[in-house]
């Protein structure tokens, strides 16, 4: 058994899992779903770190698209945690945004997000399911696009601090059909931080669409580092 320790992207909140965490308690996880406030990239770490403090053992972390960003961070100053993996998910280098990364590889995602007069923003429920879930079963996206959680766009725009994947062993998961995070960016970070790195066909909703897939490789991460 490990303690594995799940974060959500933007747009999203701890249910994002829903479908691999059967299959983690299957292999008998002791599983947490942190519950991001999306406020900012400081809040978001503080409230993965509460998490981790409550651990005594090894924790796998693991990060679904932003939440890449989240325990990149996150986990630097954290000495329980043994693995990271990674879900089509963000790992920023020192000193870089998720942003910098969506603009490097010439990502179209942002054409779909919808900025509010609060700083948050959402994303354009008719286009939800082309660039997010476009193998989930359309009424399932429609539902995902209808309780989306409003991000701070701070969330994107904040540059990472020293990345704990430089110390601590690390997985990642390329979604090949991503029209958010486009695969070739997840190909280049995931060889930049020398991750262990397998694939899916999958849009970047692999959580939902290819839930055993993600838990299986949680599972390897755990087994490797226990």
């Amino acid at each position: 058994m490990a303690d594995v320790v799940l974060v959500h992207g933007l747009w999203h909140d701890g249910s994002s899992w829903s479908e691999v965490i059967p299959f983690l308690h299957d292999a008998g996880h002791r599983v947490t779903a942190v519950q991001l406030p999306l406020t900012s990239l400081e809040d978001d770490v503080a409230a993965t770190q509460r998490v981790l403090r409550t651990i005594s053992g090894p924790v796998v972390l693991a990060g679904w698209s932003y939440g890449g960003t989240v325990i990149t961070n996150a986990a630097a100053e954290a000495s329980n945690v043994s693995a990271l993996v990674y879900v089509a998910a963000f790992a920023p280098d020192e000193r870089e945004s998720s942003f910098q990364i969506l603009q490097r590889f010439g990502a179209t995602v942002g054409e779909a997000v919808q900025p509010q007069e609060d700083g948050a923003c959402g994303i354009d429920r008719d286009r939800y399911r082309e660039v997010f879930a476009a193998d989930v079963p359309a009424v399932r996206a429609q539902v995902l696009a209808a309780v989306q959680k409003p991000s701070a766009l701070t969330c994107l725009e904040s540059p990472s601090a020293e990345p704990a994947w430089r110390s601590i062993p690390s997985w990642y998961q390329v979604a090949e059909e991503d029209n958010a995070l486009p695969p070739a960016a997840q190909r280049f970070m995931a060889e930049r931080m020398r991750a262990v790195t397998t694939s899916v066909p999958s849009s970047h909703a692999s959580p939902l669409s290819h839930a055993r897939d993600v838990a299986d490789l949680i599972t390897r991460a755990a087994v490797r580092t226990a």
